[in-house]
């Protein structure tokens, strides 16, 4: 029995999938705001410069296109950093060779380092972080929307979406 003066709420049509749609996008902003810094400073080359030496290169197959690195290791340009069995981001097949050493820089990723000329890693974290915060937002301004209009009732309704 409901108390005097009280109405039955119903959640606006919709609103599940809004609100997982939401989700989705918290948790894609959620777990991808932490790799924006690392990403700007991959993109900079921000870290402590030194030299990769190239061991071996491994390579993937995927449908369409081979995907290699080279394996190798990290030693500082004033040797207080040394590192062993990592990548060379954005180094791939023909770039380098067995022996071979190159300049690189180390961000503080425990698997690889980077070019003295950055990476383009940052495009994809950015697009990432907005397409979830734009996910977010959206649905859950329509979720307001569709919540105020239900409250307005029938007359306070507009046409459309």
């Amino acid at each position: 029995m409901k108390a005097a003066g009280t109405r039955g709420r119903r959640l606006p049509p919709g609103f599940a999938f809004r609100a997982t749609v939401a989700l989705i996008g918290a948790s894609l902003t959620f777990f991808t705001a932490p790799s924006v810094w690392p990403a700007i400073q991959a993109a900079r080359a921000d870290g402590v410069p030194g030299i990769f030496t190239a061991e071996h290169m491994e390579c993937v197959q995927h449908p369409g296109h081979e995907s290699c690195q080279w394996y190798g290791d990290f030693r500082s340009e004033d040797g207080t950093v040394s590192r062993t069995d990592i990548f060379m981001y954005g180094m791939g097949k023909g770039q380098l060779q067995a022996g071979r050493q190159t300049s690189a820089v180390d961000i503080g990723f425990p698997n690889r380092v980077y070019g003295p000329g950055g990476s383009n890693e940052w495009v994809f974290t950015v697009a990432l972080l907005l397409a979830g915060a734009a996910l977010t937002l959206s649905q859950l301004r329509r979720i307001h929307r569709s919540m105020k209009n239900d409250e307005a009732g029938p007359e306070g309704r507009r046409a459309g979406p």
